[in-house]
């Protein structure tokens, strides 16, 4: 009976066996293809965006090293080769960022300037000879590891792709109250904060330049957007044609007055301590706007969610780091024992 029974159990032939190995190697491979778009990242935009933070860092050093010189002759910074070295250097590195914002998400191209931070850094320990320890060692190898937190989970879709999504998420409610209040602190801040306290105090004026950045990356953004509109192939509507007008006209206004700001920083403060505390600030009203805007943190997992903000902070306090070893003393030698009293 025992025998009887093995022997009409269904046995596994060869061409059964190989069958279910290529169902399970198709399976295998239709899991595989299924989400490559997932897992690909904007690598375009992050290559430009890594460029452009490295031009963009040489900026503040090329002007403040041109203001040194004119200082030094008794002239004006505007007659010094070097200054508009650094200024050519900004609009280069301002192209750049435009093309970025264009091709990858505000909220992983802005926390990349860091590395800009960096090579700023790095740069003028050798140009204006400014020394750095330890700590803005650290905080440089901080700066890399963030941003590289930051890339790996940044957003793989964008939250909005054409203009008239452009136009509903300019008119929410929430955006026209926060640009009307950035507004309100940017007429403050230089119209009485500025000429009494800008000489003095380095905050009022990153905080002008921050408070731009607002207007300045979304509207770089939306030009994009716009831009399909205006100069495709098909008939361009007068919307489209007023809306890129009106964006262009914010992003050149907004650029200036960061231009003349930013110079009237750098004649009082050091280079590396403006940038430092610059990029932080600039970084996050960017993306804030940004996320009131374009809602791009929508696209975001809680798991790359998290991962990025653990990145935005490893990044500032990299830089944080990189700001207070412009002015530390740090020795390695051990303290000396203490005399004894009577």
């Amino acid at each position: 009976m025992r025998i009887t029974a093995l022997s009409t159990q269904p046995k596994l032939t060869t061409s059964d066996s190989a069958v279910r190995l290529n169902q399970m190697k198709s399976s295998t491979l239709m899991a595989f293809d299924s989400e490559p778009s997932d897992i690909s990242l904007p690598v375009a935009g992050i290559v430009i965006a890594v460029i452009s933070s490295f031009i963009n860092g040489s900026t503040f050093v090329l002007q403040k090293k041109g203001i040194l010189r004119s200082r030094g002759r008794g002239g004006s910074y505007l007659r010094d080769v070097v200054w508009w070295s650094g200024t050519v250097s900004m609009i280069i590195g301002q192209i750049g960022n435009f093309l970025a914002y264009n091709v990858a998400p505000a909220v992983i191209v802005t926390p990349l300037g860091a590395l800009g931070v960096l090579f700023g850094a790095v740069l003028a320990s050798w140009i204006l000879k400014e020394h750095l320890n330890i700590l803005g060692k650290l905080g440089c190898v901080l700066c890399c590891c963030g941003s590289v937190v930051l890339i790996i989970h940044a957003p793989k879709t964008e939250a909005v792709t054409s203009r008239l999504e452009l136009e509903e998420r300019l008119s929410d409610p929430v955006f026209v109250m926060y640009a009307m209040l950035v507004v309100l602190l940017l007429i403050t801040l230089i119209v009485w904060i500025a000429p009494a306290h800008g000489t003095s105090n380095i905050m009022v004026y990153v905080t002008i330049c921050s408070l731009l950045g607002s207007f300045t990356v979304p509207s770089s953004k939306g030009l994009g957007l716009v831009a399909q509109d205006v100069f495709g192939e098909g008939p361009s509507s007068s919307r489209a044609l007023v809306l890129f007008v009106g964006l262009l006209g914010t992003l050149a206004v907004s650029i200036l007055i960061q231009f003349f700001f930013i110079n009237k920083a750098l004649e009082c403060f050091s280079s590396n301590m403006f940038e430092a505390i610059y990029y932080v600030t600039f970084t996050s009203t960017v993306i804030l706007a940004s996320a009131l805007l374009f809602k791009e943190w929508t696209a975001l997992t809680l798991t790359d969610s998290l991962a990025m903000l653990c990145g935005l902070t490893t990044v500032c306090v990299g830089v944080i780091l990189l700001r207070i070893s412009q002015e530390a003393l740090i020795t390695w030698k051990k303290k000396e024992a203490q005399e004894k009293t009577d």
